[in-house]
């Protein structure tokens, strides 16, 4: 039985996009038989991070891969969220446009199914509540017969989270907290006051570590009400923005992309230090209710790996399994999980040893000809399996692209789409965030090391000895902290990925060919992407995404790949298409200037909204007009010349085209 799950926007109209972020972390996954097969998330294929929209990518990379020809193949789709939801956002969207959109939830669906692939699915729609999915998408790969589950995120079919008993296949729901008081929510309103918001949790987890939470401590005492049988309440908004311009906060909130001020610091460490309160209020309390002794996690909230580590030092529990795609991309797996149950369908606990469910990089031959298309920018060489290759390049100092395999479900690169580098010398990390990540300087980076030597590096509370989806903050051995500069974060901890020989053979054989070399068996791993794009899915994207940045040397599978120098750095650049993204379009406005003269303004504009990235990119004139004629098909330098612009110097133009390409507001690929 064939069984796909979704999760994303209802309509494909993608002006619709605009009106929120409903839908966010678009995804579709495929389940055979009870197994999972493939795993895609839209944002990897239409590249633009976070992708709200219906997942139409996604679910066709998914019945590529399990071999299907017709959505007609799959048996049941079952669907993220409540249908009284899917109705609200049915109706939101027929109110704006009552020719395009039908009025019920499972009507625009079918009807966005029937558009894209031909075929009526409407009767084998199924639809699961946003976090009753969390929670199946926990408690299947845990393995654990029986476990307290813990699903807590922003919202979600007007909820924030819930408290589940597993036990075999049933699930019985023990509270369910509503949106009123949602740890998300208030974790992203806080954040707003470091210059962050939606989809910026994670930085401010990073930067935690370096305030002190008692500068700000009674802020949150005062908002944050702990109540008998393990719930807690928080104080209206109003109340806490009066204690934030109490403390002299308001005045001092951030703006993006100005300093951090220890002020910033101190209040995210006082957040994170909350969120941490709670948690353990929580599940200390259901812990004795129910005398369970494993744990899952999923939602938004489990991607804080900081606050994990605090539950798995705590002891509560003796075995914590946090859902790896724990955003609402997973609710797409628990849904389809749902489906299946109700179909009668049998769906074992099989704890997941990798998540390695998305697009194939393919085999030598796909790559050679990925290779091929590039060679005006690029030189190769064949790697085969010689790992000492890489390794010795890791300990020269080399900074690499690392693409091996199927890519990773989840937000988390584990060895096949990564950036590699060795994890000792402390100026690595900053040079990585700085040339290649093009991120804050404090942001930390990921150890990627071998299961069985875990312990040597690291403190390992209780007997959990195996963090194969880096969702755990564990601490350095003391001893190690000096050493491992480029892991270790200001606190002494690091975000731990453990490798088996088992579910990835090459990474953990390159880990010990790194250890022969530098005596350490470590690497650091971050995903391979820039601050602008989601990670690279393709090998073009890998190869485009090593161009523009500052990596020395990408592994391709098989291939050894090293960019080509020359006087001219942008040279080559006129052999490249250049293709404006489905999610911007080229905008020309007039203005009046400050010299009473009007001005005429060329720039790329977002389809969506400001949480997904800049709103406006500026162009020139003679990049608006290049991009106007670009069809994904003529390169730069056919499209200069059929426009007559040849009196331009070429360097200008590539120039600009460059930028562009680096900040992903263009796509510039090889014709052919």
């Amino acid at each position: 039985m064939n069984i796909l799950g979704i999760h994303g926007a209802i309509s494909p109209e993608e002006e619709l996009d605009r009106i929120s972020v409903l839908g966010h972390d678009a995804c579709a996954v495929l389940m055979r038989d009870g197994q999972l097969v493939a795993a895609f998330e839209e944002e990897r294929l239409n590249r633009l991070k976070h992708a709200n929209c219906f997942p139409v990518r996604a679910i066709r990379a998914c019945l590529a891969a399990g071999g299907l020809t017709s959505l007609d193949e799959v048996d049941q789709i079952g669907v993220h969220g409540a249908e009284s939801a899917a109705d609200q956002m049915a109706t939101v969207n027929w109110l704006l446009d009552p020719t395009a959109c039908a009025r019920h939830g499972r009507t625009q669906i079918a009807a966005s199914l029937a558009r894209a692939f031909g075929v009526d699915m409407s009767a084998r729609i199924a639809f699961c509540p946003h976090h009753l999915a969390h929670a199946w998408s926990a408690v299947v790969p845990s393995g654990f017969e029986e476990s307290l589950v813990f699903v807590a995120d922003g919202e979600g079919d007007d909820l924030c989270g819930l408290v589940v008993l597993a036990r075999g296949s049933d699930l019985t729901i023990l509270r369910e907290y509503p949106k009123a008081i949602s740890l998300g929510g208030l974790y992203t309103r806080m954040i707003s006051m470091l210059g962050y918001g939606r989809f910026d949790e994670y930085k401010a987890m990073g930067l935690a570590p370096y305030g002190d939470p008692a500068t700000y401590a009674s802020i949150f005492t005062e908002g944050v009400h702990l109540l008998p049988d393990g719930h807690y309440d928080l104080e209206p908004q109003r109340n806490w923005i009066a204690r934030l311009e109490q403390a002299g906060l308001i005045a001092q909130a951030r703006r993006k992309g100005r300093p951090f001020t220890q002020a910033h610091m101190d209040l995210a460490a006082a957040l994170q230090q909350t969120l941490e309160r709670i948690l353990i209020h929580i599940l200390t309390h259901y812990r004795d209710l129910t005398g369970q002794r494993h744990l899952c996690l999923a939602g938004g909230i489990a991607h804080n790996c900081s606050a994990n580590g605090v539950i798995l030092a705590s002891g509560l529990f003796d075995r914590v399994f946090v859902q790896p795609a724990s955003h609402d991309a997973g609710g797409a797996y628990g849904a389809a999980v749902h489906a299946a149950h109700a179909q009668g369908l049998a769906v074992p606990r099989s704890p997941w040893t990798h998540v390695y469910f998305g697009t194939d990089a393919g085999s030598g031959g796909d790559q050679l000809a990925t290779l091929e298309r590039w060679k005006a920018f690029i030189t190769w060489e064949p790697l085969g399996e010689d790992l000492d290759v890489p390794a010795r390049l890791v300990a020269e100092g080399a900074v690499i692209g690392w693409v091996d395999g199927r890519a990773e479900f989840g937000p988390r690169a584990l060895g096949h789409r990564s950036i590699l580098a060795d994890p000792r010398p402390g100026e690595n990390k900053d040079r990585i965030n700085a040339l290649v990540k093009k991120r804050e300087a404090y942001r930390p980076f990921a150890p990627a090391v071998p299961v069985e030597r875990l312990g040597d590096y690291f403190d390992v509370p209780g007997d959990q000895g195996d963090f194969p989806f880096m969702t755990f903050v564990l601490a350095v051995r003391p001893d190690m902290r000096d050493r491992l500069g480029a892991i270790t974060h200001v606190d002494g901890t690091a975000r731990v990925q453990t490798v088996s020989r088992e579910a990835n053979p090459r990474f953990w054989a390159l880990l010990h060919a790194v250890g022969r070399e530098i005596g350490i068996a470590m690497l650091l791993n971050t995903s391979f992407n820039n601050n602008a794009e989601p990670i690279v899915d393709t090998t073009d994207d890998a190869v485009a995404c090593f161009l523009t940045t500052g990596l020395d040397c990408l592994v391709l599978g098989q291939f050894l790949v090293r960019k080509r120098t020359g006087d001219q750095p942008f040279a080559s650049h006129g052999q490249l298409a250049p293709r404006v993204p489905e999610h911007r379009r080229l905008v020309r406005s007039r203005r009046l200037s400050s010299n009473g003269r009007h001005e005429e303004r060329f720039m790329l504009e977002s389809t969506r909204n400001q949480s997904f990235g800049p709103e406006q990119i500026p162009l020139s004139e003679t990049m608006y007009r290049l991009l106007d004629g670009a069809d994904g098909q003529r390169t730069l330098s056919t499209l200069l010349e059929q426009s007559g612009l040849t009196a331009i110097p070429r360097d200008t133009i590539y120039g600009e085209a460059e930028r562009l390409w680096q900040e992903r507001a263009i796509a510039l690929r090889p014709v052919g």
